[in-house]
């Protein structure tokens, strides 16, 4: 009867593991991007070591495999379906099957999660990652707005349990991920972030 849940979220998990990051740094690029800048395999550091156009490039193509997976799960199941292809994607983002489960920070595709959970909490998170990015010149303190964001923002606008519960995963997931990055913001050593060959890390 629930056969779809087990398949959207295994399904979401492998399309999730699909690093854009990691195949476009080889194949463009002949490198490994988790060998280079701060060896994180997402937008962020694409755009760092390899300029603003890698780094949109990857941006797109994360939201992207975000938005196909919650739909392929809406259509399946509903409401259930979309969020757990959501959830599926940001593991297999953060944890990709076909690169040693060594990806991302689910930034880029907690992003258009958000947008999947309401319209209004994405543009709250994606409004609190950019004004939190701009003013403190660290994307990692713009990771960490908006992971509050998007919890924060989907309370805010009252929506359905399940939804809640996926906000606060993709929130965990996030900050999770981002504990290097916290350690070195209350150190202070933290650096800003640079496009096109810079050291920063995210």
């Amino acid at each position: 009867m629930y056969w779809e849940y087990p398949v959207i979220l295994a399904g979401s998990y492998v399309v999730g593991s699909l690093s854009l990051s990691i195949l476009a740094s080889k194949a463009l690029f002949g490198g490994d991007i988790r060998a280079e800048g701060s060896g994180n395999a997402g937008a962020t550091n694409m755009a760092r070591v390899h300029g603003w156009g890698a780094g949109l490039l990857t941006l797109a193509g994360d939201a992207l495999k975000a938005a196909v997976c919650m739909l392929a799960g809406n259509a399946l199941a509903g409401e259930i379906g979309l969020c757990l292809g959501a959830a599926g994607c940001m593991l297999g983002h953060c944890f990709p099957v076909f690169h040693n489960f060594k990806g991302g920070k689910g930034i880029a595709v907690g992003g258009a999660v958000g947008f999947g959970i309401d319209w209004r909490v994405g543009v709250c998170t994606v409004g609190s990652f950019l004004v939190g990015s701009l003013l403190s010149k660290k994307v990692s303190v713009g990771s960490l707005c908006g992971a509050a964001a998007i919890v924060a923002s989907s309370i805010l606008c009252h929506v359905s349990t399940p939804r809640l519960i996926l906000s606060i995963f993709c929130a965990c997931l996030a900050v999770a991920r981002h504990s290097a990055n916290i350690k070195r913001l209350a150190a202070g050593t933290e650096p800003d972030f640079k496009a096109g060959g810079g050291k920063s890390k995210h």
